[in-house]
């Protein structure tokens, strides 16, 4: 039996899902829909590439304050950067939150997938 405040553990301190103990099979999160992680994927890898490429800011023109391109470009990369990381893990933990709750509105099996007893495709012998 788990704790009234949905935390998992038995009150004798053993994991515990639904009233039954937790093993290596017992599923804690639903199937995974790749999109997320691809938009997450492609949004970190903008943050991380386009300040990588001089080509695209090593100019002297157009100045902002006084300031040369090449140094404000590179400027407004921390703020953009920052906003891209940001909106990546809102996707990353909106799609984890997800499947957990799949797992705990009784969603579709889990099929034991890269479990140590599971065969080729998840099956087991």
């Amino acid at each position: 039996m788990s704790h009234a405040d949905g935390s998992g553990y038995s009150p004798n301190g053993a994991a515990s899902s639904n009233g039954s103990p937790l093993t290596r099979d017992t599923a804690i999160r639903g199937p995974a829909r790749p999109a997320p992680y691809v938009g997450a994927g492609i949004l970190l890898a903008a943050a991380i590439l386009f300040p990588l490429m001089p080509q695209l800011y090593s100019f002297d023109a157009p100045r902002l304050g006084g300031m040369p391109f090449f140094y404000w470009y590179q400027l407004l990369w921390v703020p953009v950067s920052a906003a891209l990381t940001g909106t990546a893990y809102w996707l990353v933990t909106r799609e984890d939150r997800r499947r957990r709750a799949a797992v705990r509105a009784g969603g579709p099996p889990w099929t034991g997938e890269g479990s140590a007893e599971a065969g080729p495709g998840g099956e087991r012998p």
